[in-house]
């Protein structure tokens, strides 16, 4: 059985422990309301982005001189994953939560016959990823130096991976990251992002969207819009990876200090027991040593 004195040394580490899981839930709830504030501005210019191009793409379906970002190679034997997860840990599944997704992605394409390459942006990703795809992982991307996230860094990213695909490196590119819902919930999402996804909204399924003349060519606007979209889809997610991971580490470092306290309370009540215990033993010696006198 421990000592008093351990048990003493225990329960202060435990407290010490508790403060700084209590300072990080609230660093990180100080932290969340701009980041989600960010992540939501983002999601109406990407939907309104994604809504032109589909547009201007309906309008070429068929063109052989449709972009190859829109068009595609032709053929899906390379893929590439695009991993976008956190910094840094104590965050709960967070980043787990994403590798997962982008590790049963990758197994299933590969059972299938596929070649598979990882671009991951993120420590934390390319440190789980490395320990079975290392010799898959083509280029690794740290943001840990970035204070604060701007379109320049998803633009960096996005022409490196353009860079990849204009040198036949791979076919398809798929983008991985966490779309904040709320503070508990972040969900793993999956988006192709090369060659571009183009979803058919209903009306224009049935016909009734309007006629547009565009100048210059419609080829001429989706060069030009095509790898900004890249980059914008990329900014969304690292945008929707900050809020999700200050979400994520807030309950986190909420749970962690709760069993923090719960830790503490057990703790105290096995010293006083001992104590008390100790105490009583000492007094029967002191007892039985006066009657044998």
């Amino acid at each position: 059985m421990a000592s008093l004195k351990d048990m003493r040394v225990r329960i202060a580490s435990t407290k010490a422990t508790q403060k700084i899981t209590k300072a990080m839930q609230m660093v990180a709830a100080s932290k969340l309301r701009r980041a989600q504030t960010a992540a939501e501005a983002a999601r109406p210019y990407a939907e309104r982005m994604d809504a032109v191009i589909s547009n201007i793409a309906t309008a070429t379906a068929g063109s052989d001189s449709a972009p190859v970002l829109l068009a595609g190679t032709g053929n899906d034997r390379v893929h590439l994953l695009l991993v976008c997860t956190g910094e840094r840990g104590l965050s709960g599944a967070f980043n787990s939560s994403i590798v997962r997704l982008a590790r049963e992605r990758a197994l299933a394409l590969m059972n299938q016959g596929k070649e598979v390459k990882f671009f991951c942006v993120g420590r934390k990703g390319y440190e789980q990823l490395r320990r079975q795809f290392d010799k898959q992982i083509v280029e690794h991307v740290e943001l840990r130096s970035v204070k604060q996230l701007g379109f320049k860094n998803a633009e960096q990213i996005a022409k490196k991976v353009v860079a990849r695909f204009n040198a036949g490196e791979f076919d398809v590119c798929t983008l991985f990251y966490a779309r904040f819902k709320s503070v508990i919930a972040q969900v793993p999402t999956a988006q192709q992002i090369i060659p571009l996804v183009i979803e058919q909204k209903n009306d224009q399924a049935a016909g009734a969207s309007a006629v547009y003349d565009y100048e210059p060519e419609e080829n001429e606007i989706l060069a030009d819009l095509l790898p900004r979209n890249l980059a914008m889809q990329v900014f969304r997610a690292l945008l929707e990876n900050n809020a999700s991971f200050y979400g994520a580490q807030m309950s986190a470092m909420d749970n962690a200090t709760r069993n923090a306290g719960d830790m503490i309370r057990k703790q105290t009540l096995i010293y006083n027991r001992t104590r008390q215990a100790m105490i009583t033993k000492e007094l029967i010696e002191i007892i039985s040593g006066a009657e044998a006198i």
